[in-house]
């Protein structure tokens, strides 16, 4: 999936904390509730420490392959760039739900978007790389260490393709969709277990996800009246299911320790992700995403 070259980007739309490691957190790390939160609500399943490890990142802003974040000024960049792509992306989210939760009443404020390397300082608390991208409701950003998209291809075995990129950015910003709508309590209400909230939260922010790539080649940005994405093929699609099935629990847990525990899932199975992005992205229905109705979580 490609942006088109002619798509107008604002940098400022990003906070670029890349290069800004703290070291170890004042107090001695972070207590057991916000860790719960993180591991449950915002992570891919894939937090191991939150703020508890030492040392300070020796990278710096662009490391990911780009430069500077002031440098990613049209959709020329995004197609080149990790960084750049996920401005784009933002921009292409805002500019998806302001119009589309405005129909249902709802007022969209814009999340944050920080980009940073090693840890960084959230309302949530510190945070460190191992927590993966996430969304932290106390001060409604959304959170990336641009080195996690290539553990999702090495470490879980997504595709490399930009949608599956595109993908964990929109997945983040359903979270704060959630937020909005008032569904996003119900993970820390029920947060565990194979029908909980905390699993109908995810797979609720996966389905959120396809709606906004249902719509994405149509949605225009604002400057240039161009849409910000060109069509994009069934391989453009397969990556996105690729990225939504490589963060499933089952598989997440069977590669971790050879078992799979249902009991213990936060997020859904591999195939539940899958099928709630499709559920999103045939429909582009918010009504359709409804996962706390749902009798069965494995057909939408």
């Amino acid at each position: 999936m490609s942006f088109n070259d002619r798509t107008h980007l604002d940098p400022s739309r990003v906070s670029d904390r890349r290069g800004r490691g703290r070291g170890v957190a004042v107090g001695g790390g972070v207590g057991g509730g916000l860790l719960l939160i993180l591991s449950l609500i915002f992570g891919p399943g894939v937090v191991d420490q939150l703020g508890l490890q030492d040392g300070t990142s020796t990278a710096g802003p662009g490391d990911d392959g780009g430069g500077a974040i002031s440098e990613c000024v049209s959709g020329i960049e995004a197609n080149e760039r990790l960084d750049c792509r996920i401005l784009a992306t933002a921009e292409s989210l805002d500019s998806f739900w302001l119009p589309y939760l405005d129909e249902y009443g709802v007022a969209y404020t814009q999340p944050g978007v920080a980009l940073f390397t090693d840890r960084t300082d959230t309302g949530c608390g510190t945070a460190t790389s191992a927590v993966g991208p996430f969304y932290c409701p106390v001060d409604e950003q959304t959170y990336y260490d641009t080195a996690f998209f290539d553990e999702l291809v090495t470490q879980f075995g997504a595709s490399s393709g930009p949608l599956a990129q595109e993908y964990v950015v929109a997945h983040e910003f359903g979270h704060h969709v959630q937020n909005l709508i008032g569904t996003l309590g119900a993970a820390g209400q029920d947060p565990q277990g194979e029908e909980s909230g905390g699993v109908r939260v995810e797979l609720q922010a996966d389905c959120l996800a396809g709606m906004w790539a249902a719509h994405a080649t149509t949605v225009e940005d604002p400057e240039s009246g161009q849409p910000f994405l060109l069509p994009f093929s069934t391989t453009d699609l397969q990556d996105a299911l690729s990225a939504a099935a490589s963060v499933g629990d089952d598989r997440i847990q069977e590669a971790a320790t050879g078992r799979v525990d249902p009991e213990g899932w936060t997020h859904g199975s591999s195939a539940q992700r899958q099928a709630w992005f499709s559920q999103g992205y045939e429909t582009g229905d918010l009504r359709s995403c409804d996962t706390f109705a749902a009798a069965d979580l494995d057909t939408p």
